[in-house]
């Protein structure tokens, strides 16, 4: 299976800052100790960062630990949503003003492991254009992982895959970092929901962005209930997947980089053999 190949880092402009979207509905109880454990391992990185908390119009007290948070650590800058409520809403209001070079975005529940930040930025330092994580291949791994979620999340991200071929078995999952130029060319986003989480990926896949894959792990939530309810998104993961699969096969290359920008990656193509995967597949 193979990867995009990213262009060297050499050849790129210098990429220094970091900024982490994370969106957050009614996440009183997890938010506090998922950002200290980011800025923390960012700190220890010496990775310049910013953290910015999108408030999903919570209802509990979650606004007064993004004040707390942002008295503590400067890094650190929240924002009430301007949106209607929604996952991919919150999310989007995020994307519209984080400042750095690159932006993950992380869930506020404490399941993405800060150290697995830390491989993304790597990856992106290196020069791929995406940095994507598997939770289902050899050195990854899923902790507390309800049993039909995850019966379900192998189902879709294996038809994913056969729509695609594009070699990914993770898609659906939210945990992603992209270099600025991939925010700035995968619109208009349509995603008001947990959609989103595939509709940025797939977009970026299509129009032509490198990216790399390595392992990661996730940790089912301690505290606070789900966002995600599977029986409200089959459509609308359906939707996006379909949408994107179209202009994948029907736009005549409409929406890929440009001609320089391909030719570019052409360039680097013929000069260095194809990269592969980090990490060699697991057991589904």
């Amino acid at each position: 299976m193979l990867a995009r190949p990213a262009i060297p880092a050499a050849s790129l402009s210098s990429f220094v800052r970091l900024s982490v979207v994370i969106p957050a509905r009614n996440e009183q109880a997890s938010l506090r100790p998922t950002v200290e454990a980011l800025t923390a391992r960012l700190g220890e990185a010496g990775i310049d960062h910013e953290i910015v908390v999108v408030d999903d119009a919570s209802t509990d007290g979650t606004a007064e630990v993004i004040a707390r948070l942002e008295a503590v650590h400067p890094e650190v800058r929240g924002l009430r949503s301007p949106n209607p409520s929604g996952f991919g809403f919150a999310v989007r209001a995020g994307l519209e003003v984080f400042t750095g070079d690159a932006v993950a975005i992380v869930m506020a529940d404490g399941s993405d492991h800060p150290d697995d930040l830390i491989a993304y930025y790597r990856l992106l330092e290196a020069g791929y254009d995406c940095a994507f994580g598997s939770r289902f291949v050899t050195g990854g791994g899923t902790r507390d992982y309800p049993r039909l979620k995850r019966v379900i999340n192998r189902a879709a991200n294996l038809g994913i895959r056969a729509l695609f071929g594009h070699g990914y078995d993770d898609t659906t999952n939210a945990f992603k970092a992209y270099r600025r130029e991939v925010i700035d060319g995968v619109g208009p986003l349509l995603s008001q929901h947990f959609n989103l989480t595939v509709e940025i990926p797939l977009k970026a896949v299509v129009r032509g962005h490198s990216y790399a894959i390595v392992p990661i792990r996730w940790t089912n939530r301690r505290a606070g209930e789900s966002k995600l309810q599977l029986q409200e998104m089959g459509s609308r993961y359906a939707f996006i997947v379909l949408s994107v699969f179209l202009e994948h096969h029907l736009s005549r290359g409409d929406y890929r980089l440009g001609a320089a920008a391909e030719e570019r990656r052409h360039r680097w193509r013929s000069a260095r053999p194809a990269a592969r995967f980090l990490v060699p597949p697991g057991p589904r």
